[in-house]
């Protein structure tokens, strides 16, 4: 390989595996649809099924509890849990810079300890608990340290180590993440080096934000309700070819309503048109970036990978916590406008001034076929779309069966850039790479199934993937089995007829987990720290 590509690595945040046009969704993102169709399309790429351990695993290529976010950004005191990276890993922007690459990130961190949102005067992102892309390896940021806010008015916005305001009506987060990510672009040409581009959104985790010529795309779209639905988007899965005909789809969340006995129909719709908009313009945002590369004449040496960081989500007001705190996020926008906070029927989602959620039912239908949402790691909360687009050097148009997951990603670019992954950075030893590479799978003719099995842990949720099987239990339940080449929507478990399975799969849960330093659940954190003992909940989606 003479001239190392590029490499644009863009992330979608709170998108299920069924929200995208070539995944099988109404909504329309020709732009990513015109990615997958041009490139490949995994269809069984995993996530952490959460946002921070997610984005830990991805940047680092190791499991979240081994790059210090083994739950979610707070500080229990103990460095697998200690919510911001570990110096004993390595991301993919400073290995690739080792190589001569540019790094730029455009978006959301949230791997960097704590960042309110009130408050923020005593807050010191950059200090020993906060470490900001600029220290992890990114030679430009523009974008929030935090995981979740208003799109119209986000705080912890920075530019690079600077803290930054939002002073303008025209502002929308998701744009100005385009927008930067383009910049970025058009400079590293002038630059004359290859360039690595993390583009991570927040479209479209709640709230629910979007433009009003983008909600109108979808007016009257989703009154036929999510049962409906579930079905249309379930066919379209087979048609694909993306899920096979003999998987059952998985019943309707047991928490969601029958659309039938539905009391708001118009503003349950409503609530999805405007997510429907949140992605649509997230698409328009991944068009624009193409056709910076088009105008540059580097589109043929620029790779483009797209994924999400969890499945659809159910809960509201709980970003890194289990409880909803309507507080936390009921922040005034940049003018003083006061916020209408809450899922409230009376209220029109969209503008600038609500703060609302699309909820289980629609969540339920982001995740066809399968089962649970964002933070179980049954399906629903771990499968996620994942394309990869590569002009003249990968098959167009396939689907790659591999088990893949978040982590293998950084170690596939290592292999795409030509370079060896360090032992050392900043006379920091680098643990070893859990990641896989699939490199192979990206070359003609060339197959190859990943050879290590896959282990998950979040609040308690449990599970391993081996070969076919997947072992999988929601907190302390028991476990369950399933085949995931015959019933990947785990409506059969056989369990009871395989328990030797169960005793086998069971037993390496158990070894990774001490070797990986998985702490029961709920975690009670140092004494010292102020964080409180977390404890796990059901679907969360009003406040308490």
């Amino acid at each position: 390989m003479n001239e190392k590509p590029n490499i644009i690595l863009i992330l979608a945040d709170d998108m299920g595996f069924s929200d995208l046009g070539c995944f099988g969704s109404e909504i329309r993102t020709p732009n990513i649809d015109k990615l997958a169709n041009n490139g490949l399309k995994f269809s069984q790429m995993y996530n952490t099924a959460r946002c921070c351990p997610s984005r830990a695993s991805l940047l680092t290529g190791v499991y979240p509890h081994q790059a210090g976010i083994g739950h979610m950004v707070g500080n229990y005191g103990i460095s697998e849990y200690q919510g911001y990276l570990s110096n004993n890993t390595a991301t993919i922007a400073e290995v690739l810079r080792t190589g001569g690459y540019r790094t730029q990130m455009s978006g959301k961190w949230h791997v960097g300890g704590t960042a309110p949102l009130k408050d923020g005067e005593n807050w010191n992102p950059g200090d020993k608990e906060h470490p900001t892309p600029n220290q992890r390896g990114f030679d430009h940021f523009w974008g929030t340290m935090a995981g979740g806010g208003n799109y119209f008015s986000p705080k912890t916005l920075m530019d690079n180590d600077k803290k930054i305001d939002v002073d303008s009506y025209d502002f929308y987060y998701t744009e100005k993440i385009t927008d930067h990510a383009v910049k970025m672009i058009n400079e590293s040409v002038i630059d004359s080096k290859p360039f690595f581009s993390y583009v991570a959104y927040t479209a479209p985790h709640w709230p629910l934000h979007a433009k009003n010529e983008d909600i109108k795309k979808y007016q009257n779209v989703y009154d036929k309700g999510w049962d409906k639905l579930r079905e249309e988007r379930y066919m379209n899965l087979k048609n694909l070819g993306i899920i096979k005909d003999s998987w059952d789809i998985s019943e309707r969340d047991k928490d969601a309503e029958n659309w039938e006995s539905v009391e708001h129909k118009e503003w349950e719709a409503a609530r999805m048109e405007v997510y429907a908009a949140q992605i649509d313009n997230l698409d328009q945002g991944v068009g624009r970036i193409i056709e910076s590369l088009e105008k540059n004449n580097i589109r043929n040496n620029t790779i483009i990978m797209f994924l999400s960081d969890n499945g659809g989500c159910a809960e509201f007001l709980a970003e890194d916590t289990n409880t909803p705190d309507d507080l936390m996020f009921d922040v005034p926008l940049w003018d003083g406008t006061k916020l209408k906070m809450g899922n409230n029927p009376s209220i029109k989602p969209g503008p600038r001034d609500t703060f609302q959620s699309y909820d289980i039912g629609w969540s339920n239908a982001s995740n066809t076929p399968f089962r649970l949402h964002k933070r179980w790691v049954h399906e629903g909360g771990i499968s996620t779309p994942f394309i990869i687009n590569w002009p003249e050097k990968i098959k167009k148009n396939n689907i790659v069966e591999r088990t893949s997951h978040i982590m293998d990603i950084s170690a596939t670019i290592y292999d795409i850039a030509d370079i060896s992954y360090p032992s050392y950075i900043k006379s920091n030893s680098i643990i070893k790479l859990e990641g896989e590479s699939f490199f192979k799978n990206l070359l003609e003719n060339q197959e190859k199934n990943r050879s290590k099995t896959i282990f998950w842990e979040h609040e308690g949720n449990k599970a391993v993937r081996k070969g076919k099987w997947k072992l999988v239990c929601e907190e302390d339940s028991e476990w369950e089995l399933y085949d995931m080449l015959a019933d990947r929507t785990e409506l059969k478990n056989l369990s009871n007829k395989f328990p030797e399975i169960v005793n086998e799969l069971s037993k390496e849960y158990i070894n990774w987990a001490k070797r990986i330093k998985v702490l029961p659940w709920p975690i009670i954190p140092n004494q010292n720290e102020k964080e409180l003992v977390r404890e796990g909940t059901n679907h969360i989606h009003e406040i308490k």
